[in-house]
């Protein structure tokens, strides 16, 4: 089978290059680590799996495969998402699949891939499931699936192909089930790629029908997510993915529930209004390919955090951008450190306050390991959503370890709930910045700009990532290291 061009693979390494730096993501309270499991069973492609299973797990436990983006790893999914933390608060099992040929890209297009029991990626995944269910206790019935890019359009295919393993996925930045398809042994498919594959919702489902003749059980739900700014998997993909999962569960395409979660996300259900919804679908104004894993509202869309608000999505999200792609090792260590971009990072997801009083009364906001949040007024524990936005209550930041915690400055300046609000606006106020000093995030008014968002410069961090004079900022010397037309920019 070809691989993809030069052109996508060099294109996709853009748009994921890991970054090794020295700012410190949150310690995982669990001293379970990331395991490679080898001899897993049937696997026709050479992919390579890694598991992590918290210390402590409930019997019956549920089974989350995560699946990671074009150039990108298990490890690196695992270091870079929080679909692990959060199984340390929830109790369930993460597979983490990689893929091992040329760009670590999915096969989601092959003949094998979209068939039932197929001899290719999706079939290895499945022996992967079946490890897991074999030496744990685990319940059949609650295992799903979500992955980005890559990992997204797997996703499609994984419920498609095997409906009668998955419950639900969630897909960030993906294509219908059968879009990317080839025959001509390539791995690429331009015109899907492009947006430009339109099919009537009808003959979109008949794809998915068509990839295990006869199936009539109970079809996985899918949560969808997609920026309308995607320049590698066209936005119009979206709707078409729409198009699809609303006809296999012979729904109305007209919304049943619409809502604006955030400011720029409109999020859609269909079949019921309610947060389990049969499909649903968050639309990200503005967003790129880059967009951010939200590992808490999946969590939440899948039923696994019974706690999380169904109204309002969560804060908890991680740009894929920021993921580490490379990890020698079986076991990655919980100190494994990975560059944060603009969103909000926590594992922590309590449900959101409806109060309309002010997020804070003292003007100080929480630094989360890198990233200002506001302080939440009523929230008393954990995450908190007040005024539109998510924050985090006084008592959980002031319990974060130095340098991180509770730090003076207004809110006005607060992140928005745009997860990319709050690095933009701070590399713009810097930008326009004269100040010189030590303590200054940035010398000469230059900024980086980071695969197309613009970070404030450290002054006194060496290398990576670190937080100076209130606010994240990237060293000169590790934007400097990033390839043309990234880098230190005025």
């Amino acid at each position: 089978m070809k691989t993809i061009s030069n052109k996508i693979i060099l294109f996709a390494a853009a748009i994921f290059t890991a970054v090794v730096s020295s700012t410190l993501i949150a310690p995982r309270v669990s001293a379970a680590s990331l395991q490679e499991i080898t001899n897993f069973g049937d696997n026709p492609t050479n992919l390579r799996m890694h598991l992590y299973a918290p210390d402590s797990l409930p019997n019956n436990a549920a089974v989350l495969v995560a699946v990671h983006y074009c150039t990108g790893s298990g490890p690196a999914y695992y270091s870079g998402t929080q679909y692990a933390s959060l199984a340390d608060r929830y109790g369930y099992i993460v597979i983490y699949p990689s893929a091992t040929r040329s760009g670590n890209c999915f096969d989601v297009s092959s003949p094998q891939a979209l068939t039932h029991n197929g001899n290719s990626d999706p079939a290895a995944i499945i022996s992967m499931v079946n490890y897991v269910k074999s030496h744990f206790s685990v319940d059949s019935t609650r295992v799903f699936v979500t992955g980005s890019s890559s990992g997204a359009m797997m996703t499609n295919v994984l419920l498609g192909v095997y409906p009668d393993v998955f419950k639900a996925g969630a897909s960030f930045a993906g294509v219908p089930f059968g879009c990317i398809a080839t025959t001509n042994g390539s791995s690429w498919n331009s015109d899907c790629a492009g947006g430009n594959i339109n099919k009537t919702p009808q003959e979109w489902g008949s794809l998915v029908r068509a990839a295990y003749p006869g199936y009539g059980g109970t079809r996985p739900r899918i949560q969808l997510w997609h920026g309308t700014a995607d320049e590698t998997l066209n936005y119009r993909n979206f709707n078409e993915a729409i198009e699809q999962w609303t006809n296999v569960f012979s729904l109305s395409q007209t919304p049943t529930y619409t809502d604006t979660p955030q400011s720029g996300y409109t999020r859609t259900r269909y079949g019921s209004s309610g947060g389990q919804a049969q499909v649903e679908a968050i639309s990200m104004q503005g967003v790129t390919h880059n967009l951010p894993v939200n590992a808490a509202e999946a969590i939440r869309f899948f039923g696994l955090n019974s706690s999380a608000s169904s109204s309002s999505l969560s804060s908890s999200s991680v740009a894929i951008s920021s993921v580490a792609s490379s990890r020698s090792s079986s076991i990655v260590a919980s100190s494994s450190s990975v560059p944060r971009s603009s969103s909000s990072v926590s594992s922590s997801s309590a449900p959101r306050s409806s109060s309309s009083s002010s997020i804070t009364s003292t003007g100080d906001r929480c630094n989360w390991y890198g990233s200002p949040i506001v302080l939440c007024a009523n929230a008393t524990s954990g995450w908190g959503w007040e005024n539109q936005q998510s924050c985090v209550s006084r008592s959980t930041c002031s319990g974060q370890p130095a340098p991180y915690g509770i730090v003076g400055g207004t809110t006005s300046s607060a992140p928005a709930s745009s997860s990319s609000s709050v690095a933009s606006s701070a590399a713009s106020s810097v930008a326009v910045s004269s100040a010189q000093s030590s303590s200054s995030s940035v010398a000469s008014g230059q900024v980086c700009n980071w695969y197309g968002t613009r970070y404030p410069l450290c002054v006194t961090t060496p290398s990576g990532w670190g937080w100076e004079n209130q606010r994240s900022c990237i060293a000169r010397t590790t934007c400097s290291a990033q390839p043309a037309p990234y880098g230190v920019t005025n």
